[in-house]
């Protein structure tokens, strides 16, 4: 019949067959019919064999005394067993009477070197054809059982464990190195029941737990119901099966046949399979197998030993197993129950292993739980019981009414409040005075803080009043209760006093009740003002952190003042370190060592508490502070302390800080830094034991005195077992202990061996002398014959043999040790031998021997501490692999698919590998790609662990913006969203998180740790993130929340409140405003926010006092003037004077009622002179609105005691003249120190007074001029340069003069620059013009007769951006690498001056040429990217335009400085290259964009996120809005999901829309309702607009670039507002006008009132707003005149009009007529410069104001000085041409610096004069001669040039050509001078300025040229102006040939001629 089995293709076909029987297939073969018959006929035989050798290997009982090495594996009989060990006897014997000399030693290595080859060679050979085949047939199970994890589609894995590991190695080269390993497990001897004795070590065993089981999982590798295998393409079949056809082999059949099966066979296959495996091995896996109960075979049962007895399929099947265990052996429970009676090591292993039995048998067991706990040791029991089983422990022993004082323990109460928190505080707190004292009588308890402050249940009290105080239903005849009565009084006080106390009859009724006579007294005492405010506890008066130094602070006092005022507390408490140190000397007060040091003040703490150079001394150092240095700064403790012997010594004195030895141990090289035989003083401790730390420490580093100074001294070994944080010496002591009989066990004076036997113990002086000369000094103290085995054999290997060398050690571990030493020994010489191919099979074979052995730990299988003995190993091969790897996907894998398995191995275990951070750091290495996948996937414990390290060393790693945001978005995106309890480990990350991400953060508002973490981390982060908090914030918090909130919501919100989006903060009410004032006032609060609290306090409390209104500060400015005005006459009106004072010196705007009624209303301004000085000072920033007739009429003497307060006053130079000719009698310019004192009021000494004063004290003035130099005019700046820079010296004085230079003449400086370049460490870190840079670098060049390295360029400093472009060509090609580069850019980039267009043109061009050009961008910053065309730009891919984008975030002014043309080009580039042209215009990309996201294409505008726009719609006012973009914003202001129709806004909508109010049309304006448009608000909304101009980061910049019609309608919308909520455009107005105050037009225009308004005003007022009105640049000509008809009604004629009102009236001037202007005195250099200033002269008043300055002057044309000329400003085209070759060239070469800077209206003869002054010989000379830096210099003046002139400019000239010169030269002239090639070296901001009339006078060619510069290279020219296209340029094929002929025509020509 098994015929068919015995042919010759049956092995080969044997692995098909088997499948097919597995699978349970019914269309198997006949082999395969016969092969199962033959496997059932064969499995009980089989079975019976295996269970017979397991018998045979089982150990002998525990009854037996024998340790045998043979018997630990085979079981022996008796007669066997004495032969067997004395087996073992001779051979240890034979083994240590080995003579060993160096001729056996060397006999013994060549019978090794001559033997071992042969033989490994063959038994390799033998293991390679024996292992190969199983090998492969347990890999191919293996990867099918294990699914090694793997990346899907969207780059996500599930996390992997060790076994997956391990496979995942083995299939990517990871050589993975287990020999130590195995050896470890099978040879290792068993470790110390305590790794490091200590209080904490119970001398209990350890176990391997490294991982949890999960037997239960039926996917469990071991399981045989698997539900989910791996695919077969997961395996090494795939590359059989894809290999050509060969010779069939077993493998290949294998895999072939598995293919053929479906997903079910599979797993039938591995079932069945699995079954049959677990049958077979079932005697080695049961426990039982080896009691003397377990069944032999011949006892079976039939039907167990028959296979016919069964069917096939059954036969397979596994064996149920006994369950008989160690649990059965040791957790036998009814035994415990005597005192004593179980051992605390088996209560640890019980409870650590079979929790489920232990903790009904011993936690719910009172009586055994309490006789276990008899014993110390088991004091562990009490937290373990009460986390296993919480409320039975609860129950039964947190019964507080049976404890008694010695029941009461320090741990059973620590655990009660700890589980029982809130009934445990409720007694405390409960006025039990009994528990009180029991609990606190015991002072380990002190620690506890109940906290008996909390807030009662709240009390509805309207439905209390209404359901109490129902007085209409009393009856006097029914009873009515005292507490009806208190109810009534405390809550209706006002009701009660009207229905009891007016009732007489009822009262008299009521009062014969005896005990409510209360009520009479009530009722008969006065009613209080009802309160309108909420009481408050002063936190002033409990705080006063002042006293606390000097007086004694009770500690909840100090609890109460963190809790309400931890800004002060932080600053007075924690920041006072000897208030600090006092407070926490109290026990109580210890708390505040952890609140008070935070992490960001650590550097502070240690620098202060870490005093190293003092410890030096024999001082006492306080234990805390060592332990807070030890922590926080451990490589400077280990430094100063560990290895400083006298520091270390000096600390050591104190017993508290033994613990320093065993730390310094750890943190340094011991036998450098510590020695023992001075710290362990054992003489000393009969008297005084040592503490724990300095016992594990003698015993560690001195075991050799040790043991003969302790263990064999009764008396100390016995006091040390009586501590039970030292009961383990007597269990370490044991073998060396004195025996009953008197004799010890060893001589004493020996001790165990140290790892290294070469060196003797070391004798400390304290010891006793050695008492026996039995043993030589360097001999071992026992006899080890194992160790002298090892010694003879010459073995050096790692094995520890103090486990095996004392008195009653184990044979068997000693046999185990030196085996596992011969191996050690050994495995070099055999690796050595072994081939590539065998050392790689064996590599495998062990690397799935321990696959196999983790899954059957895993299973707890085995007790060979697999996972702990293979951990190290895993760790370092994955670390070598890392190192050597360079195909990140690969490490990606092992980080993103292992991490978690990886990082659990780093942080188990004792031994770690040599870089324990090596796995952490790979993840900061991460590419950029791929960072957010690999972190995603991360789980918690890894994530933790990797936050911690770079908490750490975040400096030193070094990582990119780009890393950082990346992390910190996945962390708070998806991370948080899982795990909030990382919250705490992301403090570090919250000030580099976007507002996006932070915005992402999960809803843990709740969280009383989140808030205060956030809390406490608002004030140091930015605007933008505090905001984006505080929407955060608001999703939890809505409108009926926050109206719903208690009276102190915002004290128990904190910071976070501050930052809520408007339209949720305005729903807070102003109770609650008023309680959170402190919190509110601590923070940034937005000028809209402290607006709305202003007006919601003092419109609703009408009694706030006036320390509440000094503490509102400047918002009191904010609230409306007529709820002020209430406090007329109280000491709260004075605190609001002070504030609206302090307001206006601030620079703040207040609205026109609250300067004159809250200030001028109540002071004495009829009578200027009466003033004091006091009240002057009070008055002096009001002093400007009161005009210079006020100032004139006071007297001198009091402008002299309050000058200290004028000099801060910003006084018109109108205004500063009056005061300044008032001091010119006391205050003596020319002495030193006198213009010092003036301050502001520098601005109206006269000109003609600075020329007086002498150098030296100009120059000791300057420091305090240049602060107000701002308010200077140019004649004074010009005064002041010009004499200072006639002065030789001046190059010494350029520190002070710095300022200055801005306003320096170019001829005032040239004289000096050769002394300049001398010193030039000096006059290269100065803020030099561009045409004084340009002068000096050339003089420096000159001076260096070579060409300029980039040190050289880099070392001029501020001097460099003067460089010219042949000098920078020549530069980079000298040096033309990337790093030379980068180093210039950096530099130029830090220069202090903006670079010039010629500059940054000449970069670009010169850069663009080199390769790396795209890696510089990044480097070239704003300045000089975003002078690259548009066409250049927008080529750029989408990182380049990032990396502009980010740089325009960066530095927005430059962005803001180009044309608005250019800025929309730019921006609609951006937008398509970064893809953020479609869908909703998100708060991301808005925010993104920073300034540019305003300039978007409208169609992407209007889709802005609606809720972005409400939520920041103060932050969106800041920004600038051109063109149709104020459209759109009105449009999206009155949408629905904003505010709706204008119609329907309400106040609270106009206080948030403020300046975008003007961008709505005037049929919308006009449907507000006109009861909100106050004059007030209206005052407002100018005050809103005004400051956005002047003081916000873009404003004045914005309307710079607003074209003049743009400028023009915003006006006219103001003005519209006003006039027509004011009433004067109203048909049916009344007569009388409403005169607007000085005040008024202070706050808003001249302009924008009606001219009747203004000509009705007092003559008083118009004279204070003369100047005013002279400086409104949108008056109509008309009403200039109307005015300067009303000034001369004021003043007089033309000819009574003094110099000073002259320079008021402004542009009133020009309306004088001719014959007035002739009458003007202009003998004020002031009033000249005020003319001067004026624009709209005609030609004919020109000339006529000339000839008045030299009348009013004396002076002819030559005579005029520079400052002169500077004042006549426009004027000086008065003055004809021939007079004007007059004038002092030198002069007027050093006032061209601002008279080049205005469009002068001179002819072209004046001009060509003009230029010829500059020619002057003197002055620039020759014109062919001047450079860049003289036409930069000169200006518009440039346009007198000749045609001849202009047209022979070269590029450098045309450079210096600005772009006002270029606009005023005329049409014609402009064709005709520059040809096109001129044209085309325009820089771009010349070219954009080419009028319409230019343009269209040039020719086709100089049109084409200038289309090119606007947009040059390839692309069609197009005109940024806006409306003209430009040019079209074809491609012309004839025009190019017809070009060539011309060219070679003139060659030819040229040739001929030569």
């Amino acid at each position: 019949m098994y015929q068919p089995l015995l042919r010759e293709r049956f092995l080969d076909e044997l692995p098909e067959s088997l499948v097919c029987i597995l699978s349970e297939r019914r269309d198997c073969s006949l082999e395969a019919e016969l092969t199962r018959i033959a496997i059932s006929a064969s499995q009980g035989p089989l079975r019976s064999f295996m269970a017979s050798a397991r018998s045979q290997t089982c150990p002998r009982s525990k009854s037996s005394t024998s340790s045998s090495f043979l018997t630990s594996y085979f079981r022996v009989e008796d007669t066997t067993l004495n032969q067997i060990n004395a087996f073992e006897d001779m051979l240890i014997t034979a083994l240590l009477n080995i003579n060993a000399t160096n001729n056996f030693i060397s006999s013994w290595n060549n019978f090794i070197d001559l033997t071992m080859p042969p033989i490994v060679s063959y038994v390799s050979d033998f293991l390679v054809k024996v292992l190969q085949t199983p090998m492969d047939f347990i890999k191919i199970a293996l990867q099918l059982g294990i699914d090694i994890p793997a990346l899907d589609q969207r780059e996500q894995c599930p996390q992997g464990d060790v076994k997956q590991l391990l496979m995942w190695g083995m299939l990517h080269n990871l050589n993975w190195s287990f020999s130590e390993a195995i050896l470890d497990m099978f040879f290792a001897p068993e470790p110390p029941l305590c790794g490091f004795p200590g209080a904490d070590c119970q001398s209990t065993p350890q176990f391997s737990r490294s991982l949890p089981s999960n037997t239960d999982d039926p996917n469990h590798l071991l399981s045989c119901d698997r539900t989910k295998l791996a695919h077969l393409n997961a395996t090494m079949c795939a590359e059989l099966l894809q290999a050509p056809p060969q010779t069939p082999s077993t493998l290949s059949t294998l895999c072939k046949t598995l293919n053929w099966l479906s997903p079910e066979e599979v797993k039938r296959v591995w079932g069945n399979s699995c079954y049959a495996v677990q049958s077979l091995l079932a005697p080695f896996l049961d426990e039982a197998a080896c009691s003397q109960d377990a069944p032999s075979p011949e006892t079976l049962p039939q039907a167990q030993q028959d296979p016919s007895s069964s069917s096939t399929t059954t036969t397979l099947r596994r064996v149920a197993r006994s369950n008989r265990s160690l649990k059965e052996l040791l957790c036998v429970y009814e035994n415990w129950t005597e005192p004593g009676a179980v051992d605390p090591s088996t209560v640890t292993l019980c409870a650590e292993n079979f929790q489920e039995g232990f903790v009904p048998h011993v936690c719910r067991d009172v009586q055994m739980f309490s006789t276990l706990l008899a014993d110390a040791k088991n004091m562990w029991l009490w937290g373990y019981c009460f986390n296993n089983s919480q409320d039975f422990m609860v129950s039964q022993h947190c019964a507080y009414d049976t404890w008694t004082l010695d029941k009461t323990q320090p741990t059973l109460v620590t655990l009660c409040w700890t589980f029982e928190h809130e009934r445990f505080e409720e007694l405390l707190c409960g006025f039990n005075l009994e528990f009180f004292n029991l609990i606190f009588s015991n002072p380990k308890n002190t620690w506890l803080r109940p906290n008996c402050t909390q807030p009662p249940e709240q009390v509805d009290v309207v439905t209390l009043v209404a359901e109490a105080c129902q007085y209409g239903a009393w009856d006097v005849m029914a009873p009515i209760t005292a507490e009806q009565l208190s109810v009534c009084i405390q809550n209706d006080e006002s009701g009660f006093r009207g229905h009891v106390c007016g009732n007489a009859t009822f009262l008299a009724v009521l009062l014969k009740n005896g005990a409510l006579g209360w009520v009479k007294e009530f009722c008969t005492s006065a009613s209080p003002i009802p309160p309108t405010e909420p009481p408050q506890i002063s936190i002033l008066d409990w705080c006063d952190y002042a006293q606390w130094g000097e007086n004694p602070i009770d500690s909840s006092v100090v609890g109460l003042c963190w809790q309400m005022d931890q800004l002060g507390f932080q600053k007075n408490v924690c920041c006072n370190v000897a208030l600090f140190e006092r407070l926490t000397l109290d026990p109580l007060n210890e708390w505040l060592t952890s609140v008070c040091t935070e992490e960001k003040e650590k550097d502070n703490i240690v620098a202060q508490t870490c005093l190293y150079s003092e410890w030096t001394r024999p001082i006492i150092v306080d234990m805390t502070d060592l332990a807070l240095c030890a922590d926080k700064d451990t490589e400077n403790f280990t430094q100063k302390v560990c290895l400083d012997r006298v520091v270390l010594r000096n600390l050591l004195a104190n017993l508290d800080n033994t613990w320093l030895l065993p730390h310094c141990a750890n943190h340094s090289d011991i036998d450098g830094g510590i020695d023992p035989a001075q710290h362990c003083q054992y003489r000393s401790w009969v008297v005084a034991l040592p503490d724990s730390f300095l016992l594990a420490f003698c015993w560690d580093y001195d075991q050799a005195n040790f043991v003969s100074s302790v263990c064999t001294n009764p008396s100390v070994l016995s006091l040390l077992r009586q501590e039970s944080s030292s009961v383990w010496v007597g269990t370490l002591c044991a073998p060396y202990t004195p025996s009953p009989g008197g004799n010890t066990a060893t001589s004493t004076s020996s001790a165990p061996p140290s790892s290294t036997t070469s060196s003797p113990p070391t004798t400390s002086s304290s010891s006793p002398p050695t008492t026996s000369s039995s043993s030589p000094p360097n001999t071992p103290p026992y006899p080890c014959p194992i160790r002298e085995v090892v010694r003879k054999l010459n073995w050096s290997c790692s094995a520890d043999f103090n486990a095996v060398c004392h008195p009653g050690a184990s044979e068997l571990q000693a046999l185990q040790m030196l085996v596992r030493c011969g191996m050690e020994v050994l495995q070099p010489r055999v690796d050595s031998l072994l081939t590539q191919n065998v050392a790689s099979v064996l590599g495998q074979a062990s690397s799935l021997s321990v696959v196999l052995l983790v899954a059957l730990e895993e299973s707890k299988l085995t007790s060979i501490r697999v996972m702990e003995n293979i951990r190290l190993s895993v760790l370092e091969s994955v670390q070598r692999y890392m190192e050597k790897e360079s195909n990140f996907d690969n490490k990606r894998i092992l980080l993103q698919c292992f991490g978690k398995v990886l990082t659990s191995l780093m942080q188990t275990g004792r031994d770690v590998p040599s870089d324990t951070s090596f796995l952490i750091k790979e993840y900061f290495r991460i590419p950029l790609d791929k960072l957010r996948a690999v972190l995603s996937a991360l789980d918690t414990s890894t994530l933790r662990t990797i936050l911690q390290y770079f908490n750490r060393n975040r400096d030193a790693l070094e990582l990119s913006d780009a890393y950082l945001q990346t992390m910190v978005s996945v962390l708070f995106h998806t991370h948080l969203a899982r795990d909030a309890s990382l919250f705490s480990d992301l403090t570090d990350l919250f000030a580099i998180a976007s507002p996006a991400d932070i915005q992402a953060l999960p809803a843990t508002q709740s969280d009383p740790k989140v808030l205060w973490t956030i809390n406490s981390l608002l004030p140091s982060l930015s605007a933008e993130r505090r905001s984006a908090f505080g929407r955060w914030f608001a999703r939890a918090v809505g409108p009926a929340n926050l109206t719903a909130g208690s009276l102190s919501f915002i004290s128990d919100t904190g910071n976070l409140i501050a930052y809520l989006p408007f339209h949720r903060f305005q729903h807070l009410s102003p109770a609650q405003l008023l309680d959170g004032l402190d919190v509110l006032l601590r923070n940034t609060l937005t000028p809209l926010q402290q607006r709305f609290m202003a007006q919601s306090l003092t419109g609703t409390f009408q009694n706030l006092t006036a320390d509440q209104l000094r503490r509102l500060g400047n918002v009191t400015c904010l609230a409306n003037s007529k709820d002020l005005m209430q406090y007329v006459g109280t000491e709260a009106f004075t605190a609001i004077q002070k504030n609206v004072r302090e307001c206006v010196a601030q620079g703040l705007r207040v609205p026109s009622n609250m300067v004159s009624s809250v200030i001028l209303a109540v002071s004495n301004l009829s009578s200027p002179s009466t003033l004091s000085a006091e009240s002057l000072s009070e008055l002096s920033y009001f002093l400007p609105q009161l005009g210079t007739d006020f100032l004139s009429k006071l007297s001198q003497s009091q402008l002299d005691s309050a000058l200290p307060s004028l000099a801060s006053v910003p006084f018109s130079p109108a205004q500063a003249g009056v005061i300044m000719d008032k001091l010119s009698t006391t205050v003596i310019l020319t002495q030193p120190g006198g213009l010092s004192t003036l301050g502001s009021l520098v601005s109206g000494v006269r000109v003609e007074t600075l020329w007086g004063i002498p150098s030296d004290s100009l120059l000791s003035a300057l420091p305090n001029i240049s602060l107000h130099q701002h308010g200077l005019s140019p004649p004074q700046a010009n005064a002041i340069t010009t004499k200072l820079w006639g002065s030789p010296e001046v190059t010494s004085w350029l520190d002070k003069l710095e300022p200055f230079l801005s306003s320096t003449p170019l001829l005032s400086m040239l004289p000096r620059k050769s002394r300049l370049i001398s010193n030039i460490t000096s006059a290269g870190t100065k803020a030099w013009t561009t045409q004084q840079a340009i002068a000096l670098f050339e003089e420096a060049q000159k001076q260096k007769k070579s060409v300029m390295s980039v040190q050289d360029f880099m070392q001029l400093g501020t001097i460099a951006p003067g460089v010219s472009c042949s000098a920078m060509n020549r530069m980079f090609k000298d040096t033309p690498s990337l790093d030379s580069m980068l180093e210039v850019l950096h530099f130029l980039r830090s220069q202090p001056v903006p670079l010039h267009t010629s500059l940054k043109k000449c970069i670009i061009d010169e850069l663009y040429q080199f390769d790396f050009f795209s890696d510089l961008l990044g480097e070239l910053g704003a300045q000089i990217a975003l002078s690259l065309p548009v066409s250049t730009i927008k080529k750029f891919p989408s990182p380049m335009m990032d990396d502009l984008r980010k740089m325009v975030l960066q530095e927005p002014r430059f962005f803001m400085l180009l044309p608005t043309t250019k800025q929309l080009l730019l921006v609609d580039k951006m937008l398509q290259r970064l893809n953020m042209y479609t869908g909703v215009y998100t708060e991301e990309e808005f925010r993104g964009l920073g300034v540019m996201a305003t300039y978007a294409a409208d169609d992407i505008f209007v889709q802005v996120d609606r809720q972005f726009f409400l939520d920041s719609l103060e932050h969106l006012q800041g920004l600038c809005y051109v063109g149709t973009k104020q459209g759109l914003v009105a449009q999206i202001l009155q949408e629905d999901s904003t505010f709706g129709p204008v119609q329907n806004w309400t106040s609270d909508v106009l206080i948030q829309v403020r300046r975008f109010l003007f961008f709505l049309s005037k049929d919308k304006l006009q449907l507000i309702p006109s009861a909100m448009m106050t004059q007030e608000r209206i005052e407002r909304l100018f005050m809103s607009q005004q400051q956005w101009e002047e003081e916000s980061k873009f404003g004045a910049l914005c309307m710079q670039s607003m074209t003049v019609q743009e400028r023009q309608e915003l006006f006219e919308k103001q003005q519209f507002v006003l006039q027509f909520f004011l009433g004067f455009l109203r048909v049916d107005r009344a007569p009388s006008t409403l005169v607007p105050s000085c005040e008024s037009l202070y706050v808003t225009r001249t302009s924008a009132w009606s001219m009747d308004s203004l000509t009705s005003m007092p003559a008083a007022s118009f004279a204070r707003c003369l100047e005013l009105m002279g400086r409104d640049r949108y008056l109509t000509a008309y009403q200039l005149q109307t005015l300067l008809q009303r000034a001369k009604e004021v003043y007089g004629s033309a000819s009574s009009l003094s110099p000073s009102v002259i320079g008021q009236l402004g542009r009133l001037s020009s309306q004088f007529s001719v014959e007035e202007l002739g009458q003007l005195n202009l003998s004020e250099l002031r009033a000249v410069a005020a003319l001067g200033d004026i624009n709209s002269w005609s030609s004919r008043q020109l000339s006529v104001l000339f000839l008045t300055v030299l009348n009013s002057s004396k002076l002819t044309p030559s005579q005029l000085d520079s400052s002169t000329l500077v004042a006549l400003g426009y004027i000086i085209c008065g003055l004809e041409a021939p007079l004007m070759r007059n004038l002092n060239a030198v002069e007027f070469s050093k006032a061209v610096l601002w008279l080049g800077r205005l469009r002068l209206q001179c002819s072209e003869d004046q001009q060509r004069a003009l230029v010829g002054l500059l020619s002057h010989s003197l002055a620039f000379g020759q014109i062919g001669t001047w450079g860049t830096s003289e036409f930069l210099e000169i200006g518009a003046v440039a346009v007198g040039l000749s045609d001849m002139e202009m047209s022979s400019l070269v590029r450098e000239q045309i450079e210096g050509l600005t772009p006002l010169a270029v606009s005023l030269i005329p049409p014609e002239k402009f064709a005709v001078v520059f040809r096109p090639v001129q044209i085309s070296m325009f820089s771009y901001g010349q070219a954009i300025v080419v009028t319409k009339a230019q343009h269209s006078a040039l020719t086709a060619e100089q049109q084409t040229a200038l289309s090119m510069v606007l947009n040059p290279w390839k692309d069609k020219p197009v005109d940024f102006r806006g409306r003209s296209s430009g040019v079209a340029v074809f491609p012309c094929p004839l025009c190019h040939l017809g070009e060539l002929l011309m060219l070679l025509s003139l060659q030819l020509l040229f040739a001929s001629q030569a």
